[in-house]
């Protein structure tokens, strides 16, 4: 008998028999190495959504979960970057989470935001925009509003301090649990009534600034129907397509460059999915620029994505357990409000 092909012969059989309890063991790509704690479960089929193969379902982070939601990580490099990213999938119909939008009275870790919550912790990550005890975003959870989208912005035009008003991104839940992505501005007094346009208000840097949005402009404007929500910016995929408005929203974060990014998208099947991609890391994920970002979410199946705030700010938890490692060299940033899902 041939030795070659009877070594390989062998070397199959036992390959084979040890998927029977467990996959084979490969080393993950790009100098990643996977969490210590609990390695990925590649032989655990994928159930609430259809993801490209580079991504592999982490039953270590699983242990104790629910029906209805799933983790998954890919290290397989990205448009020619070392990538190291997680993604927490979930129904938001399944009557036993919630998606919980926190906002702590001064800046906070994820870490600790997720520490303070009673019950079951799922997972966490970071919110949007951000100052010093101060969210720039909307923050709402069951119909309170405890923070909103940023209404003005100054920018220079003709050599002058211009103020210019967007409409900038959120995510939100109906009542229902159907998930959104949308362009929203706060119309009135106080946190005032949120309004959604088919399309954002066409401002652009030295360019005339556009009126104040109302309950008339942009046109086709309506009455926000989300209860549960949290802002962010850019926009990133509207209706299945890549949809970046960041010119529009008037929100420069390294558009182009590769750094950490956090986003929430959903499926054509009312799934969510919770993204926290790794930057800054030279021996782990390089990071993203935007238009990656919203390229691997169409690749995953997003009809509508929403980036929020990325960098240093990027870090999420899953099950206790840290993902991504921050970019900060300090480590996890405090930030203003966290994106939680837990047990009711």
């Amino acid at each position: 008998m041939n030795i070659f092909f009877f070594r390989n012969t062998i070397l199959a059989s036992a390959c084979i028999s040890l998927v029977v309890g467990m996959a084979c063991s490969k080393k993950s790509g790009g100098g990643v190495t996977p969490p210590p704690v609990n390695p990925d479960s590649p032989t655990v089929a994928m159930g609430l959504i259809k993801l490209p193969a580079t991504w592999v379902k982490a039953g270590g982070y699983m242990q104790g979960f629910p029906e209805g939601v799933e983790v998954y990580h890919n290290v397989t490099p990205y448009k020619n970057k070392a990538l190291n990213a997680y993604c927490v999938v979930f129904d938001p119909k399944n009557s036993s989470l919630d998606l919980k939008m926190v906002l702590p009275s001064a800046n906070k870790k994820v870490t600790d935001q997720c520490a303070a919550e009673s019950g079951t912790v799922l997972a966490g990550i970071n919110g949007g925009f951000f100052g010093t005890n101060a969210s720039y975003s909307l923050v709402e959870y069951n119909n309170t509003i405890s923070a909103i989208n940023i209404r003005s912005l100054s920018r220079t035009y003709n050599g002058a301090a211009t103020t210019y008003y967007p409409t900038r991104a959120a995510f939100g839940l109906t009542a229902a649990g159907i998930p959104t992505i949308a362009w929203i501005y706060h119309t009135g007094a106080g946190n005032g009534t949120i309004y959604s346009y088919p399309a954002p208000s066409p401002n652009a840097l030295n360019q005339a600034p556009q009126q104040q949005p109302t309950t008339s402009f942009p046109a086709g404007g309506s009455v926000w129907n989300a209860v549960t929500a949290i802002g962010g910016s850019p926009v990133l995929i509207v209706d299945s397509v890549i949809r970046l408005t960041d010119t529009e929203e008037m929100i420069d974060i390294d558009n182009t460059s590769s750094r950490a990014r956090s986003a929430l998208g959903y499926t054509a099947s009312g799934k969510v999915v919770i993204l926290a991609v790794e930057g800054g890391n030279s021996s782990g994920g390089v990071g993203l620029s935007l238009q990656d970002l919203a390229g691997l979410m169409l690749e995953m199946g997003c009809k509508g994505a929403m980036n929020l705030d990325g960098g240093g700010s990027t870090y999420m938890q899953v099950n206790g357990q840290a993902t991504v490692k921050p970019s900060d060299a300090v480590g996890e940033r405090p930030v203003m409000g966290a994106i939680i899902l837990k047990k009711k």
